[in-house]
């Protein structure tokens, strides 16, 4: 099913300014998983009647993964594309279903001249639930036991525990946390550009910690706020071959589908 999604170039040119931005990200834009995120996103902001645009081919990597590996040149060149690029079309809100591109634009572009309202997805989506223009049932969720894993960019690096909590209450699940979660939450591994590189010596890799972590409470799903997480928690499953009975999933995919049949 194709999804029409306005770019910034086509609003400009017909003389609109949406509410906000949607920066879909690299893994949003080219990971065949991640794609499934970013359609669920925007089905609901569509749901929402949420006037958005992206940047489509304009939009370049946020320079996180750069960053977080060492070379602050290649970072800063990123970043100040993206800025002049933003600045020009006079973007103000930018929503992100990904923290790490959510924590690099909020905190990392204001000193290179990049100064706008930056909202992970969970709390834009909360927001457009406080003020009535979205509704949250759960249809097929009704139930069902949910555990949520805190990417590191939302909750230790930017205090966001509740918005993502508020919306998985929503659907009449049972929320079971994790011992370790909220501030004291263990990364799923693929930060700071651990993603991109084969794991260092050790006994047990971090994802397959993490996961333990979650089976621990013997969830039906896995839920995630972060392409990455999704990724290695997605692994982790795979690898006590359990994929057919725990779902890891997304919060935006488990709010588009849960009215689905």
């Amino acid at each position: 099913m194709s999804i029409k999604v306005p770019t910034m170039a086509e609003m400009m040119a017909e003389g609109k300014t949406p509410e906000v931005l949607f920066w879909v990200g690299c893994a949003g834009s080219y990971d065949d998983r991640a794609k499934k995120i970013t359609r669920a996103f925007v089905k609901l902001l569509q749901k929402a009647d949420v006037s958005f645009a992206v940047l489509g081919t304009e939009e370049s990597c946020s320079g996180d993964p750069a960053k977080r590996a060492g070379n602050e040149f290649l970072f800063q060149m990123q970043a100040m594309t993206n800025i002049e690029i933003m600045n020009a079309y006079e973007v103000k809100k930018i929503v992100t279903a990904c923290p790490h591109c959510f924590n690099t634009l909020k905190n990392e572009y204001p000193g290179l001249g990049g100064n706008y309202q930056v909202m992970h997805h969970t709390e834009f989506l909360k927001s457009l639930l406080d003020e009535g223009r979205l509704t949250i049932e759960g249809g097929k969720f009704v139930g069902t036991k949910i555990t949520f894993h805190d990417p590191c960019y939302l909750g230790r690096a930017n205090n966001i525990y509740e918005a993502p909590r508020d919306l998985i209450k929503k659907l009449e699940v049972e929320l079971v946390e994790m011992k370790r979660c909220k501030s004291n939450a263990l990364c799923c591994g693929a930060g700071g550009a651990q993603m991109f590189k084969d794991a260092e010596k050790g006994d047990k890799e971090i994802f397959v910690e993490r996961t333990d972590d979650a089976l621990e409470t013997n969830p039906d799903i896995i839920a995630t706020g972060c392409p990455f997480c999704n990724t290695m928690l997605t692994d982790g499953i795979k690898n006590v071959e359990k994929e057919s009975e725990i779902k890891v999933l997304d919060i935006a995919e488990i709010l588009a589908s849960a009215d689905e049949l």
